[in-house]
């Protein structure tokens, strides 16, 4: 855990007056704990977009980073299974007409490039601060699971080992986690340690009111925040 950097994260997004980080930031402030995100670039300008095309791995995400828009996907602010440069500018253009026919004026901050990740089993951890409980930590199946069936556990934080164990199992999705129907177990030592350092997060940093990984995409070996929201008090 690098806490100047976090703190300098935390503090630069105040200073400029949001409550919430930006993608990059809230992505940067999980890495620095130790929970591993995607490989990317943040792209300032469309003349940029091959040189820094060129850091990265095949296929490629394109996210829009704003402050003004919290719900990239309805926005047409993402883009995945870039294949190529051409791809790439193409779904630049696209982007950017789409996002303007629906919001004439945000702010855009930049656009997020990311090497896009392979597909595990979707899960969301998230955090926040209750006003009678005190810091509090979800964990659920991603996707339908938790949109549709609301299938999550809660426990207070700060969890131990156990407890991250228990509400793993608890929810009704579990078998998918466990190994179901032939296909081999995820890395439950890693799913673990990924919801006891956001339980810590919201612990030690008390200027973090909300936090929420969706989806947290979990492999045999390893995990990847694939998306991340933090709102600050």
């Amino acid at each position: 855990m690098n806490k100047q950097e976090i703190e300098k994260i935390i503090n630069g997004a105040l200073t400029a007056g949001r409550q919430s980080l930006l993608e990059p930031e809230a992505k940067a402030l999980i890495s620095a704990w130790g929970i591993s995100i995607p490989i990317s670039v943040l792209i300032k300008k469309k003349k940029d977009i091959e040189a820094e095309a060129k850091k990265l791995t095949t296929p490629y995400v394109l996210k829009v980073v704003s402050q003004d828009i919290l719900h990239k996907s309805e926005a047409g602010g993402v883009v995945t299974d870039i294949k190529n440069i051409k791809e790439l500018n193409n779904a630049w253009t696209k982007m950017v007409k789409n996002i303007s026919h629906k919001m004439p004026t945000p702010r855009i901050d930049g656009f997020l490039l990311e090497e896009m990740s392979p597909k595990g089993v979707e899960v969301i951890i998230g955090g926040l601060r209750d006003p009678q409980f005190g810091p509090t930590v979800m964990f659920g199946l991603g996707g339908i699971a938790v949109e549709l069936l609301k299938d999550v556990s809660y426990r207070l934080a700060p969890l131990d080992k156990n407890e991250a164990i228990e509400m793993i199992k608890e929810v009704k999705g579990y078998p998918l986690l466990s190994g179901f129907r032939g296909s081999n177990p995820v890395d439950m030592e890693n799913l673990i340690s990924t919801i006891m350092k956001l339980s810590e997060i919201l612990i030690k940093l008390e200027k973090i009111r909300e936090i929420e990984i969706n989806p947290l995409l979990v492999y045999e070996k390893g995990v990847m925040a694939v998306d991340v929201r933090v709102v600050l008090t």
